[in-house]
């Protein structure tokens, strides 16, 4: 007998010991592709701003209305000149200037005509540029593809952009971590506006009229629509708004939770148990940093222990607070649309790691994120749900199965099916 007892003891120790391995396991693997994500965002993702070219401005001072210096504007303005008679800038003509989520400079896009773009790209050495002949024509295309580790990854594999990964993430972002949710097997498709080139070759994409992540035998379904007011929203295929007053992460590819909401935590660097009033997020240095709701920057700077720090004041009576950043972007006094990148992971302050230690206030009193239930935007009204439903008519069924596309879809103007 006793020896029974002790064989299934042992048994569960090594049972016990075998499980805390692979959560260790999971946890490191996490946090690598946390990086490999991070770096990717900082490489390959660019956050266009557009302006019109005001009347009675020159090209250099329409530039510098973007944030560059006025070295900057002037040295793409002289690689411009080679390349364009700039004396021929017309007023009311597009101007892109497109910036990694750091705020580095990538491009300048002047829009010429209809069909050519002026281009000029920052080099080591200083600015190119060309002219390019914009794509003729949008088609609306059907994307699908498996998650076997990141979305990125998956996008890329079905042959698209890490640009498109991001914005299917950001359709996503109020019901689930594109980091930490995602799992082998999840699937997802889009039904989306597609910009080519004469020879076929994708320039860029329009709106992503549906999609559909399915996370672990879960669906996720949204449909472009617009809410009363004509503004263009995602709905899911019931009509409820999947716009939420925040986002599910203050991450813009998330990161594994390290330490949780707690009224008694013990703390690593102080040696003593007192509370916890956030959620502390696992990150690399260098990570973006996304304010998950709009709202008024209150404070931008050092303080104490909770080193760079981030707080902002949304409607409602909510606050955010962002701490131990590496970097920050915005300034007190500044309003920020939900979603906007406010800073990169660090650990600065009282910080024994990278991490990012996110915190939210209702009327003054802190509150657990993880387990903060909030409201949803209005559905689609009864007035407008005939139209909705045809829609949903439409795209549903391309999304279940994307190569019926072609049968479905019949071309108007210039937008064709493919």
């Amino acid at each position: 007998m006793l020896m029974l007892v002790c064989a299934t003891g042992a048994a569960a120790l090594g049972y016990a010991f075998k499980q805390r391995l692979a959560t260790t396991a999971e946890f490191e693997r996490q946090v690598k592709l946390a990086k490999e994500e991070a770096a990717r965002i900082r490489e390959e993702v660019i956050l266009p701003t557009e302006k019109k070219v005001p009347a009675g401005e020159n090209f250099v001072a329409a530039l510098q209305k973007f944030g560059l210096s006025p070295e900057e504007a002037a040295n793409a303005s002289a690689a411009a000149q080679r390349t364009f008679n700039l004396r021929q800038v017309r007023a009311g003509n597009m101007i892109t200037v497109g910036r990694s989520v750091e705020g580095t400079l990538r491009e300048i896009d002047y829009k010429i005509d209809p069909d050519r773009m002026l281009k000029i790209v920052p080099e080591d050495s200083g600015f190119t540029a060309q002219i390019k002949e914009i794509p003729s024509k949008t088609e609306i295309d059907a994307v699908a593809g498996r998650v076997d580790d990141s979305l990125f990854n998956a996008v890329e594999d079905a042959g698209e952009s890490a640009e498109l990964a991001m914005r299917l993430a950001q359709i996503f972002a109020y019901d689930l971590d594109f980091y930490t949710d995602p799992r082998k097997g999840d699937t997802f498709s889009m039904v989306l506006e597609k910009k080519k080139y004469a020879n076929g070759q994708t320039a860029g994409y329009g709106r992503i009229l549906a999609a559909e992540y399915e996370n672990a035998g879960k669906k996720y379904q949204a449909l472009l629509f617009h809410d009363p007011t004509g503004r263009p929203a995602y709905y899911s295929a019931d009509g409820k708004s999947l716009q939420k007053a925040f986002l599910h992460s203050p991450l813009k590819f998330g990161a594994p939770v390290t330490s949780h909401f707690s009224k008694a935590r013990f703390h690593p660097i102080l040696k003593i148990y007192r509370p916890h009033m956030g959620t502390d997020y696992g990150a690399p240095v260098g990570t973006p940093v996304q304010t998950i709701g709009s709202g008024r920057v209150v404070f931008a700077g050092r303080k104490g222990g909770e080193g760079n720090m981030v707080q902002i004041a949304h409607s409602n009576g909510y606050e955010t607070m962002y701490l131990h950043l590496s970097r920050m972007f915005v300034h007190t006094g500044e309003h920020v649309e939900i979603g906007k990148t406010i800073g990169l992971v660090g650990s600065t302050g009282l910080s024994t790691g990278p991490h990012l230690d996110f915190r939210i206030m209702e009327k003054g009193q802190y509150k657990n994120f993880e387990k903060l239930g909030l409201p949803p935007s209005d559905p689609v009204s009864k007035k407008n749900m005939p139209e909705f439903a045809a829609l949903r008519e439409r795209w549903l069924p391309v999304l279940k199965n994307p190569g019926v596309l072609q049968a479905n879809v019949v071309p108007s103007g210039t937008v064709e099916a493919h």
